[in-house]
């Protein structure tokens, strides 16, 4: 099987299966989202959302975040992973995008990178999410999924597996591939013990045969 018919086979089964792919952190606006998004590092979305609606009610803005202790941003996520250094770069990204952006989220995702807590997967998840942008963030899920299955070969490096991603799933489809890569590694190809007997892509996967020869 060649490369192109392992992502034709791949993007086809998706299509079918997954036609409606979306991320699972619940936001009203830009501003809600990339906070959510720099609480999801390390941390399950459903532990995301179970923080954020309590947090949003207090501090509703970039305005009432930049103005907000970081005490008072650390005891609203606290039981967030890593919530020291989240609750620092939340009050100095709400700052900056105050300060320099007035309040708004750049549409330039390089400039987007500036703000605190924000690398280029955060970055790239806003520009897929909020803006549709043809981009592929790259996370855990999607990093050990696509090594799995055989969609990236000896990718060393997020920034690597972005690379070959992008190079063979159609331009147009980078956003969505990228959440269905996402939800499959979060609910059928699950890091310590993937459910190859439940998977619709098993028959293109190089971690199914050669565990099943």
């Amino acid at each position: 099987m060649t490369i192109k018919q392992k992502y034709e086979g791949i993007i086809s089964w998706f299509e079918q299966n997954m036609a409606q792919a979306e991320t699972e952190l619940n936001y009203r606006n830009g501003y809600e989202l990339l906070v959510a998004v720099i609480l999801s590092a390390q941390c399950t979305d459903k532990r995301v959302n179970m923080v954020t609606p309590a947090l949003f009610e207090k501090l509703p803005t970039a305005e009432a975040m930049a103005t907000a202790s970081i005490e008072d941003i650390y005891s609203l996520i606290k039981s967030i992973s890593y919530p020291n250094n989240k609750a620092k770069n939340l009050s100095a990204m709400a700052r900056k995008l105050v300060d320099e952006f007035n309040g708004l989220l750049p549409q330039d995702l390089e400039l987007l990178q500036e703000l605190p807590g924000v690398g280029r997967k955060t970055a790239n998840v806003i520009g897929a999410v909020l803006w549709d942008m043809n981009v592929m963030p790259v996370d855990t899920h999607v990093f050990r999924v696509s090594a799995r299955i055989g969609l990236t070969k000896n990718a060393k490096t997020p920034l690597q597996c972005e690379e070959q991603l992008t190079k063979h799933f159609p331009k147009n489809l980078l956003s969505k591939a990228h959440h269905w890569l996402i939800l499959h590694g979060r609910y059928v190809c699950t890091a310590r013990a993937p459910h190859c007997n439940e998977c619709g892509i098993k028959d293109y996967c190089d971690y199914f045969f050669k565990n099943n020869k």
